[in-house]
Order: C-alpha cells, then structure tokens, then sequence
C-alpha cells in the first residue's frame, strides 16, 4: 500500500506502526516479569498463573505478527485500528482478572489503552473504549462479586467477605469514571492536535508550492511578454487584411479562425502573466460575509446548471484587507470547480467563520466526485487540469493571489467523497498588527 507522507492516512499508518511496536515490548516485558518472578518463587513457567500471564504475552505477540501482516496489506486502517485497541481491552481484562481481579494493581492499563485509542483511532474512537473497558471491568468485577468466577488462589467468596457492597460500587464508580474523563481529556487533545498537524501540512505545501512555482513564474513573466508582443501585431495585421481585401469564402472563414485563435491564445497568455506576476491591486478592508454572499449570488445567477444548490453559513463581522476584485476572482475559481465536480445535481456548502489563531476561513466544500491523494497534489500547478477544456491555470492563480494577502489554501478530498478547499485570510485587526510590528 503506497501512503503520501503528510496525510492523515499516512499518519494514522505511522501511529499504528508504532502501536504495535510499544505492544510487542509490553509482552516481551511481561515474559521477562513473569521469570524473573517464576526464578525468586522457585516456580516454572507452567505454575498458574504465571502460565495463563505467559500465555497472553505469547498471544500478543502472534497477534503482532498478524497486525504487522494486515498493516501491510491493508487499505482499512481504521477498521485494523479498533481492531488492535478492542483485543487489547480483552487482554488487558485478562491480565486484571489472572492478578486478583478486583484488587489487581493493573487496573489502570484500561487508561492507557483508552489514551492511545484516542490517539491512534480517533477522540470518539477513544469513548468509544472507554464504553468497552467500563463494561468488560463492571461485569468482571460484579460476576466475581458474586462468586461466580473467582481469580486464581482467590477464594470464591473472597470479594464479599473482604469488601461491602458500598465499596465495591464506589471504586468500580471511580474507575469507570476516569475511564470517561480520561478519554474526553484525550479525545479533545488529539483533536487539537490533529488540527494543528493539519495547519501545519498545508502551511507546508503551500511553501514548498510557493517555493516551487517562484522560479517558474519569473521566467514566464518574460516568456508571456515575448509572445504577447508578436501576437498583437499578428491579430492586427490579420484586422486590417480582413477589412482591406474582399475576401469570401474559404478565405473569410480562415481569417476568423485566424482572429479567434489568437483572442484565445491572449487570453491564456493574460492568464499565465495573472500567474507568473499578479498585479498588487487595491486592498480593502471587506465585510467578508456581504462580499462573498454577493459572489455566491452572482455565480448562481451566471452558472448554466439550473439546478445548482449552494448552500451559506456565513459569521458576521469578519474583515480582511484584499482587493474585492482579488476575492471575487478567488471564490469564483473555487465555485466554478466545485460545480464542475458534480453531476446533473449536487450540492455545494460555502462558509465563512473565524479560525482560533485569528484567521478568517472560506470554506467551499461539494459531494462530486472527489480526488485522490495524487491528484490533490497536483493540482496547484500550473497547466494541471483534468478538464476537457481547461488551462490548468484556475488554481495556480488562486495561490499566488492569495500568497500576496499573506492567505493560505487548503484542500481535503477523497474519491467519490466530494472535497473542501479552505481559504485563510489574516483578519483585518491581526494584519494591522503584523504590518505594524514588522514596520
């Protein structure tokens, strides 16, 4: 299975990977505990319980190798993740239930296994086991209140005998409880930690684009200006031939397509010169809600598809300094690929709110067709298109547009998902102040 580095998938890849590393030590660490202790008791490897403990090492082990197996083939990471963290849950009830039980000290490894639930699945994946863990642990310890199953060297009647009721409810409470708190306090951090790798990723790529495309766009600037030049004089040369002679026919034809072609050639090239230099323009402080309702309004007025559904959510009172043309020119390229993503209906969602580190954010999301993971990294280059008639050019623009405001350009797809391109301005406060303090 081939991941792109910087991808949730191949993050989640890398965290499984290590998941099964850490749990191949944990059973190498309990064989070795289990001899040590079976070496100062005089006792052998088949003495319970140190048999049944080394039987669960040796059984995590054989798991490891299948997980690294299915680690390898496998395109459902998700489904191996809570795969691996439910068996663990049965392990580590295993290994409470082989130490005492109730009284067993290792009671807290259902924390550690709802911890890395968390981080290796998802934060809802982390309650999700902490769900499991408290019933595997309240049905243990209430069966072995009761005496129907009973722990090694553990008198059947001994849980009753040596603790009341009232205790037993309040500290299977306790535990049950941390179980909840800890995987709510794990579940929020991954997922401000997985926010802030996402931000990272695409502040990345877009330095690496910007880096990228810097080079090319200085050599194309002059390249556009050598075949603007010529072709002007050819699209007039062409105008006063086609007034001056008589032409009909075959020849009045060519010279139409002689004229067309060129209008079209300069259009592209205008594009490309958009590209390579984009002019600074007039920036504004914006209402940013009324600008790019206004737009939405506009593109689904001019777009041929009737039955185009966009959809806003709009939070108020959000400025950012840009030339309003600049925007416009943004979140149309943005619409415009969003329905071209779609079949005869789809949906397209717009949205405008504030991020927590003072950017303004412009969400474009559609249910099309989706990219993969190659083709999410292609798309901002120039002349990359998948589209019949297309420059390629849309995207490209975008970008050094919005390199120029200091903005930002995200995407997240998947096939037959649909995909969110996300724009982040500074807001017109914090870009006061970053101009300020770099003055």
């Amino acid at each position: 299975m081939k991941l792109i580095k910087n991808t949730p998938e191949y993050d989640q890849y890398r965290k499984l990977k290590w998941l099964i590393f850490f749990r191949i030590l944990f059973a190498l660490a309990l064989l070795a505990s289990t001899a040590f202790v079976g070496i100062r008791e005089n006792a052998t490897f088949l003495t319970p319980p140190l048999f049944y403990l080394n039987a669960i090492a040796v059984l995590v082990l054989v798991l490891s190798g299948f997980y690294i197996g299915m680690l390898l083939k496998s395109r459902h990471l998700q489904i191996l993740g809570y795969l691996q963290v439910i068996l663990d849950t049965f392990l580590v009830s295993g290994i409470i239930f082989l130490t005492s039980g109730f009284s067993s000290i290792f009671s807290f490894l259902y924390i550690l296994v709802i911890i890395y639930a968390s981080m290796v699945i998802s934060g809802r994946g982390g309650m999700v086991i902490a769900v499991l863990c408290s019933i595997e642990y309240g049905v243990m310890v209430d069966l072995q209140y009761y005496g129907v199953i009973h722990p090694l060297n553990v008198a059947p009647d001994a849980l009753i005998l040596n603790y009341g009721w009232g205790y037993v409810l309040f500290r299977l409470a306790i535990t049950i409880i941390a179980c909840y708190v800890v995987a709510f306090l794990a579940g929020y951090l991954t997922e401000q930690e997985k926010r802030a790798r996402h931000d990272l990723w695409a502040m990345e790529a877009q330095v690496k684009r910007v880096e990228k495309l810097a080079a090319i766009g200085e050599m194309a600037a002059g390249l556009a200006h050598e075949i603007k030049n010529p072709l002007a004089s050819m699209s007039g040369a062409i105008q006063v031939l086609k007034e001056e002679l008589a032409s009909s026919g075959d020849n009045a034809r060519l010279m139409e397509i002689a004229l067309r072609e060129s209008e079209r050639i300069s259009g592209l090239v205008n594009e490309f010169l958009m590209f390579a230099r984009p002019q600074p323009g007039n920036k504004k402080r914006v209402q940013l809600d009324r600008e790019v309702q206004e737009i939405v309004k506009q593109f689904q007025t001019s777009h041929p598809k009737p039955r185009l559904d966009i959809t806003t959510r709009f939070d108020e009172d959000i400025q950012v300094e840009i030339d309003p043309e600049h925007l416009r020119q943004v979140i149309w390229n943005l619409l415009l690929n969003a329905a071209e993503a779609l079949d005869s209906q789809g949906q397209i969602d717009v949205g405008v709110h504030v991020q927590a580190n003072n950017y303004a954010c412009i969400t474009v999301s559609d249910n099309g067709h989706g990219m993969s993971e190659e083709i999410q990294q292609s798309i901002f280059d120039p002349f990359f298109t998948r589209k019949a008639k297309g420059t390629g050019l849309g995207l490209s623009i975008v970008q050094r547009i919005l390199t120029s405001y200091d903005g930002i350009i995200d995407v997240q797809s998947a096939p037959e998902k649909g995909s969110t391109f996300t724009v982040k301005l500074p807001i017109a406060s914090m870009q006061h102040a970053l101009e300020n303090s770099a003055a």
